[in-house]
């Protein structure tokens, strides 16, 4: 059971990031975007100790679901912040621009998958009881990850910029460094 939904977990997130790794032609973009995941995983167990349901097998598939949609968002944001980029807008200018040109839907997806997930979640039947942990770790962990990534991911894309220029900076000193040194001493 859990073992079965921890491996299918990590075989869907391997799949997520093989199909982001192509479309933005880039390893470390899609860790930007799943970096917000765990996030959702402590927003799922925050739902869980307010309502007061421990944790089951059908938890966890309410937290891989929840992990689609927390991808999904991240992703819109950094491909705004990419398409603004690629057109020449420098990079605070970009993340801001991007994160207000996404703020809108995200925040729709959130509140709408929050709220159409509440009657579930406050059903007292005993028929849906088995059903309403899956709610609480969707709608719960959407709920507390939405805030967290849209701080999280472009403060991650920044930084992420800022490493590759120092990287750029020591890749082009050390080329200075040993620029026309052949091993002759100028012989």
């Amino acid at each position: 059971g859990l073992v079965a939904a921890g491996q299918g977990f990590l075989f869907a997130m391997l799949i997520m990031f093989t199909l982001m790794a192509v479309a933005f032609r880039s390893y470390v973009q899609p860790l930007i975007v799943m970096a917000a995941i765990p996030f959702g995983f402590v927003g799922a167990v925050l739902g869980h100790l307010f309502m007061g349901y421990e944790l089951s097998l059908i938890s966890v598939m309410g937290i891989v679901a929840l992990s689609g949609v927390v991808v999904n968002d991240s992703l819109v944001l950094v491909d705004a912040i990419n398409g603004y980029r690629d057109r020449g807008m420098p990079l605070m200018e970009a993340v801001v621009a991007g994160g207000a040109r996404r703020f809108r839907p995200i925040m729709l997806t959130t509140l709408t998958t929050f709220f159409g997930l509440m009657p579930m979640i406050l059903e007292t039947s005993v028929q849906a009881r088995f059903l309403i942990p899956m709610a609480i770790s969707l709608g719960c962990g959407i709920l507390f990850v939405t805030f967290i990534a849209l701080l999280l991911v472009p403060t991650m894309y920044i930084v992420l910029e800022d490493i590759v220029k120092a990287l750029k900076w020591v890749k082009g000193l050390y080329a200075s460094e040993h620029e026309g040194h052949d091993g002759h001493d100028g012989y």
